[in-house]
């Protein structure tokens, strides 16, 4: 039967018209899907989530029920994640460590089709028919597995070229929860970094706190303890003070003429005050020409100087005496009670001492002390007891080795109490 030509041109315009249709609809198909899988797998930022989605949607959309998706690095071949659904694993044989051992064994590609073959054996609840690698990134390949299609028909080449755009959009949100998860990890590791910081800050504070407390303990004890303990304890390794050792050293002794009269005649506060005020000044003198206040008594001091060469010893020693006779004389205005300046006699002895900590013993404990012991302490003394309207006397060492810078005159010999020897008295 001969088609008059009208029709056979309406037949071909309707057969073309459907195969326009058939890829509309394909087309439609394709972007719908493409629309679900992406607003599932963009709608988290967890890489597990998101593979799980990706996975879901992806079934749905054609029509299965078991598949699989797993990321192994590419440099180890080891499985970084992996998602099955519809895989039903036997009690001894998991899905997922039969792939792993298989990825390690032969690679990803080399693999593939044995896990197809695996995957229908009687293990496991259906077979695995499309299984597609995907390169994710630099260090990741993917591998996606579908089991068959409910509604039957095999994967067509639009299929898979539909799997790989899916699998297009799956790589930039891998890529983005991938950035997230490090960003988040940062921020953890900042956290931890700031907790960090804040406990050492805080100890830091603490430490600082007992420095404090310390330094304020030291500046009290600084008082009390001679600069030159102070200066060895701080060179010693064990912070313990030295044993008493011979050295080289000058002592100077000062003493106030006539402080009993003075205390009966004005009364010991007033005397107090006064005294107070020139042992201020003293200080000043003797700290100045680094001598140290070894033992102070109501009306006199015991000054060490202690330096490494002798003649300095002896020279800051009279430099100091100098000073706190001139003092003594520039301060008496303030008191009107004294008719004239106060009588400060001191006596200077130069030579060799045992110096350094003395322990006693008792029944209520164990004290310390740091002295000088010897001869010449004991004729520093007799020296300065010598001496009257506020005399400066030195022994016949002590004038030797500062005499390149003062002349002093010689007093004459004398017999000093617990002294066997006479001594030879210089006067400043």
């Amino acid at each position: 039967m001969n088609i008059p030509p009208d029709i056979q041109s309406l037949q071909e315009s309707m057969r073309q018209a459907q195969e326009v249709r058939d890829e509309l609809d394909r087309r439609m198909f394709h972007l719908k899907t493409l629309y679900d899988v992406s607003k599932d797998v963009y709608s988290s930022v967890e890489t597990e989530t998101i593979l799980k989605n990706f996975l879901l949607m992806t079934m749905g959309n054609f029509g299965v029920v078991t598949g699989f998706l797993l990321l192994s690095n590419v440099a180890s071949a080891e499985i970084e994640r992996f998602i099955q659904l519809g895989i039903q694993d036997d009690d001894s044989n998991s899905f997922r460590e039969v792939c792993r051992r298989l990825l390690e064994k032969n690679g990803l590609y080399q693999s593939i089709a044995e896990i197809k073959a695996l995957s229908r054996s009687h293990t496991f609840l259906a077979p695995i028919v499309l299984a597609l690698p995907f390169v994710l990134d630099s260090d990741t390949i993917a591998l996606v597995g579908l089991g068959p299609k409910l509604a039957g028909g095999e994967y067509t080449q639009d299929d898979k070229e539909l799997l790989y755009t899916l699998l297009n959009n799956l790589s930039i949100a891998v890529k983005n929860a991938r950035s997230f998860e490090e960003i988040r990890r940062l921020n953890r590791d900042l956290e931890e970094k700031n907790i960090e910081l804040s406990k050492t800050l805080q100890e830091l504070k603490e430490s600082l706190r007992k420095i404090e407390i310390l330094e304020k303990v030291k500046a009290n004890l600084s008082k009390f303890i001679p600069a030159t303990v102070t200066r060895m304890i701080d060179r010693s390794p064990t912070g313990m003070m030295p044993e008493l050792e011979e050295r080289d050293l000058s002592v100077l002794f000062l003493d106030i003429e006539g402080y009993t009269g003075l205390c009966e005649r004005l009364g010991d506060s007033i005397v107090h005050a006064i005294i107070e005020r020139h042992f201020s000044v003293f200080m000043d003198a003797i700290y100045r020409n680094n001598g140290d206040v070894n033992e102070t008594a109501g009306d006199g001091l015991m000054v060490l100087f202690m330096q490494e060469n002798p003649e300095t010893n002896a020279m800051e020693a009279v430099r100091a005496a100098l000073a706190i006779k001139e003092q003594t004389v520039k301060i008496s205005e303030e008191f009107s009670q004294l008719y004239r300046p106060l009588d400060v006699n001191m006596g200077i002895n130069s030579g060799h001492a045992l110096v350094g900590a003395a322990k006693f013993e008792s029944i209520t404990g164990s004290r310390w002390t740091y002295t000088a012991r010897g001869t010449l302490t004991n004729v520093a003394a007799r020296i300065s007891a010598l001496g009257s309207k506020g005399t400066i006397l030195v022994s016949r060492e002590t004038a030797d080795r500062i005499k390149s810078h003062y002349c002093p005159t010689c007093r004459g010999r004398f017999k000093l109490k617990n002294v066997s020897e006479e001594v030879e008295v210089f006067e400043l």
